[in-house]
Formats: C-alpha cells, sequence, structure tokens
C-alpha cells in the first residue's frame, strides 16, 4: 500500500455525502498562531544573514513573526469577528505566555484551537520527546480554554513515524498533517481509527508567500479557481476548502486586503457554509463512521 495509514481510493468512488447545513462546500479558516522563541534560530526566515551565517538571536526574522503577531493579529480578528465567521487556530501552547492577549482574543472570539505543539519546532525535535511534548501542549490549551483540543496540526505538517499512534492516545479526534483528499479519510493507529481532515498546502499564505514567493494577489487567485471547480463538484457531493493563515504573511498590510477578497469570495457563493474542524468531523463520522464502530451489516 502506498499510504501506510489510509487506504487508497479514487476520490470519484467515494459515496456521495449529504450537505451540511443545506451547503456542500465546507469553508474552514485556519489561523496558525506561532511562538517563535527569541533565543532559538528561527524556523522560517524572510531576510537572510551576512554570509549566510545564521545568528542567534536572529532580531529581523524574529520581528517579522513579532510583528504578526502585535499587527496582523489585530486585523484578522477583527476581520472574523464583523464578518461573524468562526475560525480555527492551529496554536502553540507557547502563545499563552508569549503572547496573552492573542490567546485571550481568539478564547473570547469562540475559535476552535487546534493543538499546534509547545512552540514552532518540530515534534522529533521536541524537548523531553515527541509523546511528552503533545501531552503538554493538550494540557496546557485545555487548563487555558476550558476544553482539549480534539484537532492536531504539526508544526509544519512534520511526523515521526508514530506520530499518529501518540495523538490518537492522547485523545485526538482528527489530524490535518495527511493532505490527501477534499473530504476526510479514516486512518489506522495502534490505538483505533484518527480522522484525516482536509488542510491545505496550496492555498496557504506560508507556502505561497514565504516559500514560493509570490507577488500578492496569487492566493485568491488559487482560491477563486478551487472555488469555482468545487461549486461544480458539488452537484455530486460535498468539499472541504480549508484556507491556511499566519498573521505575519496574509496579515501585513500590503497583503490584508487579499484576506478581504477571499473572504468575500466565499460568502459571495451559494454553496458555502464556514465551519470549524469539529463540525467537520463529527458531520463526516456521522455519515461515513469510523471503521471499527460500523455496523456489519451496513
Amino acid at each position: 500500500m502506498a499510504n501506510p495509514r489510509i487506504p487508497y481510493r479514487l476520490s470519484s468512488s467515494r459515496p456521495a455525502l449529504p450537505p451540511l447545513g443545506g451547503k456542500r462546500i465546507l469553508a474552514h479558516l485556519v489561523v496558525n498562531v506561532e511562538h517563535w522563541r527569541f533565543s532559538d534560530p528561527m524556523p522560517r526566515t524572510i531576510l537572510t544573514p551576512p554570509h549566510g551565517r545564521e545568528t542567534v538571536p536572529d532580531v529581523p526574522n524574529f520581528s517579522w513573526a513579532d510583528y504578526g503577531m502585535r499587527a496582523g493579529m489585530a486585523r484578522i480578528l477583527e476581520l472574523f469577528r464583523s464578518r461573524g465567521l468562526p475560525a480555527s487556530t492551529s496554536f502553540n501552547a507557547g502563545v499563552i505566555e508569549a503572547y496573552p492577549e492573542a490567546a485571550a482574543a481568539m478564547r473570547e472570539a469562540g475559535w476552535e484551537f487546534i493543538g499546534h505543539g509547545m512552540h514552532q519546532k518540530a515534534l522529533n525535535h521536541a524537548e523531553g520527546g515527541e509523546g511528552a511534548t503533545i501531552r503538554e501542549a493538550l494540557d496546557r490549551i485545555a487548563a487555558f480554554t476550558g476544553r482539549r483540543p480534539r484537532g492536531w496540526l504539526s508544526p509544519g505538517l512534520r511526523e515521526t513515524e508514530t506520530t499518529p499512534d501518540i495523538l490518537k492516545e492522547a485523545g485526538i479526534d482528527y489530524v490535518f498533517d495527511w493532505v490527501v483528499d477534499d473530504l476526510p479519510s479514516w486512518m489506522t493507529t495502534r490505538a483505533g481509527p484518527l480522522l484525516a481532515m482536509p488542510y491545505n498546502l496550496e492555498i496557504n499564505d506560508s507556502v505561497i508567500y514565504a516559500v514560493e514567493r509570490h507577488a500578492t494577489g496569487e492566493m485568491a487567485s488559487r482560491l477563486e479557481h478551487t472555488l469555482r471547480l468545487f461549486e461544480r463538484e458539488a452537484t455530486e457531493t460535498v468539499r472541504v476548502l480549508a484556507l491556511g493563515l499566519h498573521p505575519h504573511l496574509i496579515g501585513v498590510p500590503h497583503r490584508f486586503h487579499e484576506l478581504e477578497r477571499m473572504v468575500d469570495l466565499l460568502q459571495a457563493s451559494t454553496q458555502v457554509k464556514f465551519v470549524v474542524g469539529a463540525e467537520i468531523a463529527d458531520w463526516y463520522a456521522r455519515h461515513e463512521p469510523a471503521p471499527s464502530s460500523r455496523n456489519p451489516a451496513g
């Protein structure tokens, strides 16, 4: 099997699923809210150091991310509040102490909190081991919000060979690292089925602007083309359309109009419903239960 966790099937052969709330395109706004530690090498950079020699502290690249948490975050919160839009935050638990006002604002706005590690650092480099880091992150978010996260997105979407097993054992219901389809898929773990949720690598400001370095406007263009195709495909079944957002990328002044345009496009479509991860997961599990819980006769 090519994929060791998710059995292969052609998307067009999947059973048709009923709409959610009468809508067949489920738009999921995912804001990645991260703690880049001042004392560590930066996980991504906008400015290369003189002679290519990395330095710590890395003031310009730390400031790039820190600006997002100060100014970009405020813009995103206000936009979603003014439009009445639900959102999820893929959330480093270290943000609670590093950026307390932003953390409290997302909690007060009712955003869904998705586990995203302690700090913006790959799980295989986590201090104390991967399992301990996952559990600590979930425990801290639960204490802060009063609700234990059901979803997880690994920093950089990077996993080890055992990450899905550890996540399931830690009580996670769904994970966003396996971007393999426009609908959820059940994946196998040693602790039972775990739901692989649609996310997005192509309509993601980190990929488009920090990695591929496109000009402003590329993200909205990709979204519009995707939305038009999904509107055609939605005559047959449902599609999940996730947007990956970062405050230091889409929240800067010369790009923020693009986020507003993307929200305009989605709100103008009669097929779109804005949802958070838990709504997608619960809807999908009702209509395609996990393999271990399916009725043998059905």
